[in-house]
């Protein structure tokens, strides 16, 4: 992982981490927001939990935050040519309707950090690097098949999911707006992606 493994520490986002640690500024008023103002009320409602890793030559600062929650891919909301993808490389005899995941609530990194030109990796690519392997260490205490995400409907997160192997979950917006139940003429504010933590695992 190198700069996060090497130079940073995971910590939880708590309270400490508010009270200590310089304002989060990832560069989103949303994200930024949501680390500031809501990330406590969001864990103490186990609507998820956050984790960041902050600097450790000076650990007021935090490099990187994210929130994860359990989820999971219903498989039979699905149109059958994406449920046959998302499925593809399950064995026939362990298909199931539903498959566990986890699901990343939000993500951000810090904007003065978002490339380091000794790095051959973003630390935003790093830190998917961190949460993906997290998810198929031995020490997790569930399965968890999926890492899935509700990015921002813009180009720049959609590249960065991209760019870290996630695939859309529904084939165009016209489908996951049908699926979702919102109308035609709807914006669609995020899109739904997926990322099979087979592909690392073995």
């Amino acid at each position: 992982m190198a700069f996060l493994e090497d130079k940073c520490t995971l910590r939880v986002y708590n309270k400490e981490v508010l009270d200590n640690c310089q304002a989060f500024d990832c560069g989103n008023a949303d994200l930024n927001d949501f680390f500031t103002n809501d990330v406590l009320n969001y864990t103490s409602e186990l609507l998820g939990k956050s984790y960041c890793f902050t600097l450790d030559e000076d650990e007021s600062v935090v490099v990187a935050a994210f929130t994860v929650a359990n989820d999971s891919i219903k498989t039979f909301i699905l149109p059958n040519a994406r449920k046959k993808k998302v499925i593809t490389s399950i064995p026939r005899q362990k298909q199931m309707k539903s498959y566990p995941a986890v699901m990343i609530g939000r993500l951000g990194v810090n904007k003065e950090f978002r490339k380091i030109p000794s790095e051959d990796k973003s630390i935003g690519d790093q830190l998917m690097d961190f949460i993906k392997s997290w998810f198929v260490d031995g020490s997790n205490k569930t399965g968890c098949r999926f890492v899935v995400v509700d990015s921002y409907n813009e180009i720049a997160p959609l590249k960065y999911y991209k760019r870290n192997g996630f695939t859309e979950m529904f084939s165009s917006e016209q489908q996951e707006k049908e699926v979702t139940g919102l109308f035609e003429t709807a914006e669609l504010a995020t899109r739904l992606l997926y990322f099979d933590l087979i592909v690392i695992s073995k």
